[in-house]
């Protein structure tokens, strides 16, 4: 999330795992000594599973072939090298078979801008990591914004959120002896000046909160140990996090603020001021997005002084207060802000009108904010890749399902852009069709889907077809290139789902928050309406139709195969939340309390004892047989979840399969190869359970 909060999720963002606070379990949990991440007896047990779910699946004879075609998309060297803009270079981080850990690279804009772009290495992180004896992963660079030499470097051990930094000079190619070096923690960092951090992260005892994020923020001057930074604002035990930012807009205006998360979607904002911090009239629902024209960009998701929730708002702050309120965009009842993004002089903000993407470009006036519409392709999702403070030049990539992703170089100032480079097709898209849906959930909302098929099924029920949604925390699903599905499954008649259904953000904060917490169920009845408007289409049918869905989409999933398992005979169920009862007192659980609700609060917790996954399996369950993975080095969801409930479904003697990598943090894998092994793995279970004429018998359970 482009704030700390987005982070904290999204793209849901301490050297070993952190201490599990466990509460006094409820009487017939036999399976809590699964909370224990790295204990032996948990490790032991997740060897056992992998070691049975992975003899059915890699001993499967076309896991070899699906493999290899997710390790060639992967690790191919025609990818799009995605830029970043500092100063001015190009930087790219890059990973490919000689480079498992990925290297840092830069070149010029012109370079760039050719066929066969000449880089310069700038760190080999495969080559750091032999040296160091550490699996690291790439989580980044933030750079000093106004001399864009200096920048931290964000260092993860296997894929945790907790990440070392290391301060690196872009003019030397080095890092910086003496330079600021931040040990292992789950941190919020910005630079305040070339020689001064604000800096949020474990302290010691009491600084960290109930969700394990820092909530005490210190200032770090350049050549000072940890432990004479001195603290400029702390917050509270009981709140997400705490969050510093600095921005300077293109004129060079400067402003730093401090947000409070005080849940995942409600916060403060102080402004900084030397030792001070002033708390600014702000809504409390929003999300930073950025400062242009002296005005600091707002995505307020709230009713707020005459303006509508969902609109991107700019706020000019003088003398510690807000001196004035500017609307540059107030979305229609259709629409949503997805992105926004800054160059010297505009506004880049991307919106999403029927979950179809477009570029807008905002220019300040005397009279208010002005707006130019950027000519890209229709029907496609759009991001904003890169910009830079002191460029009107911003990249831009556009693609659909079945149109491979193209990189656009934009003007923000003529509203114009054009394609320069575009990825090879990955799959053969011939024959494919994209339609847009709408199924009637049990309350009469409208709930839009696309599908990707062939144009030459047959409508009896037969097709193969894969549903996916997420359904959360304001989280939009939009048209992407899924290059190695494409070729593991529409390339192999199989047809794809996306569901947008409430709890997404695709239509704004409405959307979001008619799911939230005791109504949460419209979420669940949305997604299985979807299923049944495809079986009433007679696109697919239940012994034909497969789900999956990771982290809350992970939860959708168990929900889904607890509720209605007459719906779908696969379920695929990727580093889940599961168990509802005891989610905040797991990993970064309690930080989610404004998604799900608490158990402290009796009307909640009634509610999530008849949902809950975990609590919801029954021995006389007639379940399809699902695919549960997640990964040991998951800091934020954890795996133990996942566990408990195939530990639970062990128990019943219900049929499952299990797996647990043991990297990858909240992700699939730490690498190209680890994600694409997951991949691999999920699309052989999702083949032999849906495409065979004769489904194989179940795994037993041992």
């Amino acid at each position: 999330m482009a704030s700390s909060r987005r982070g904290l999720l999204l793209a849901f963002l301490l050297a070993s795992f952190p201490t599990v606070s466990i509460a006094a379990p409820p009487p017939t949990d036999p399976y809590i000594w699964l909370e224990q991440i790295s204990s032996p007896e948990s490790l032991k047990w997740v060897e056992t599973e992998n070691t049975r779910s992975l003899a059915v699946l890699e001993t499967d004879p076309r896991y070899a072939g699906l493999y290899a075609d997710a390790v060639k998309i992967a690790e191919a060297t025609d990818r799009i090298p995605m830029p970043g803009q500092i100063g001015d270079q190009i930087t790219n981080f890059w990973q490919d078979a000689g480079h498992v850990h990925g290297i840092w690279r830069t070149t010029t804009p012109a370079s760039y801008a050719t066929a066969t772009p000449q880089w310069r290495t700038l760190l080999d992180l495969d080559a750091l990591s032999t040296a160091e004896k550490t699996g690291w992963v790439w989580k980044g660079a933030d750079c000093e914004p106004v001399g864009e030499r200096l920048c931290l470097l964000n260092l993860s051990n296997g894929g945790e959120d907790a990440t070392s930094l290391r301060e690196f000079d872009l003019g030397s190619g080095a890092m910086v002896q003496g330079g600021f070096a931040l040990p292992t923690s789950k941190q919020n960092v910005t630079w305040e000046n070339a020689d001064s951090l604000l800096v949020a992260r474990d302290w010691g005892p009491g600084t960290m909160t109930t969700s394990s994020y820092p909530f005490v923020v210190k200032r770090l001057r350049r050549g000072q140990p940890l432990e004479q930074a001195a603290e400029i604002f702390r917050g509270k035990p009981s709140d997400v996090s705490a969050s510093p930012n600095s921005f300077v807009d293109g004129q060079g205006h400067r402003l730093t603020v401090i947000e409070r998360g005080v849940t995942f979607f409600e916060s403060e904002l102080f402004v900084v001021d030397g030792q001070k911090t002033a708390k600014l009239d702000l809504p409390t629902k929003f999300r930073l997005q950025g400062f242009a024209a002296n005005q600091l960009l707002l995505r307020i998701d709230q009713d707020w002084k005459g303006l509508k929730a969902g609109s991107l708002v700019g706020y000019r702050i003088a003398g510690g207060k807000v001196a004035e309120q500017q609307l540059v965009f107030a979305p229609g009842p259709r629409q949503s802000i997805d992105e926004v993004a800054t160059t010297r002089d505009h506004v880049l903000a991307v919106i999403y009108d029927n979950v179809r993407g477009q570029a807008w470009s905002f220019a300040p006036g005397t009279s208010g904010w002005t707006a130019k519409r950027i000519p890209l392709p229709d029907n496609a999702s759009i991001g904003i890749v890169s910009t830079d403070r002191l460029s009107e030049d911003a990249y831009l990539n556009v693609q659909s399902f079945t149109v491979p992703t193209t990189l656009w170089l934009a003007d923000a100032a003529q509203a114009t852009a054009r394609e320069i480079k575009a990825m090879p097709p990955r799959y053969n898209a011939a024959g494919l069709v994209t339609e847009q849906f709408e199924a009637t959930s049990k309350d009469g909302t409208r709930i839009p889907y696309f599908i990707v098929h062939r144009a030459d099924i047959k409508y009896d029920g037969s097709t193969p077809t894969l549903l996916n949604a997420y359904g959360g925390f304001q989280v939009s699903e939009t048209p992407v290139y899924q290059a190695t599905r494409g070729k593991l499954w529409l390339e192999k008649g199989g047809a794809y789902v996306l569901a947008n259904i409430r709890g997404g953000g695709e239509f704004g904060p409405a959307w979001h928050e008619a799911g939230l917490k005791t109504k949460r169920q419209v979420v669940y009845d949305d997604f299985a309406a979807v299923a049944e408007d495809l079986i009433k289409r007679r696109i697919t049918s239940p012994r034909r139709l497969g789900i999956y869905g990771g982290s809350n989409g992970g939860l959708l999933m168990g929900v889904e195969m607890t509720q209605r398992p007459d719906l779908w005979h696969a379920v695929a169920i990727q580093i889940p939340l599961l168990d509802m009862l005891r989610y905040e007192q797991l990993s970064a659980g309690s930080s989610w309390v404004g998604e799900y609700g608490s158990m402290s609060v009796p009307a909640e917790r009634a509610f999530w004892e008849k949902t809950s996954p975990y609590q919801a399996l029954r021995r006389d369950g007639k379940y399809p047989e699902p695919f549960i993975w997640t990964t040991t080095k998951d800091d934020r969801v954890g795996p133990v979840q996942a566990r408990k409930f195939a530990a639970r479904m062990k128990e019943y003697g219900l049929p499952y399969l299990y797996w647990e990598n043991t990297e990858g943090g909240h992700a699939a894998g730490a690498n190209l190869k680890q994600a694409a092994r997951a991949v691999a793995l999920e699309m052989t279970y999702f083949t032999r359970k849906l495409m065979d004429p004769t489904e194989p018998p179940s795994t037993p359970v041992k």
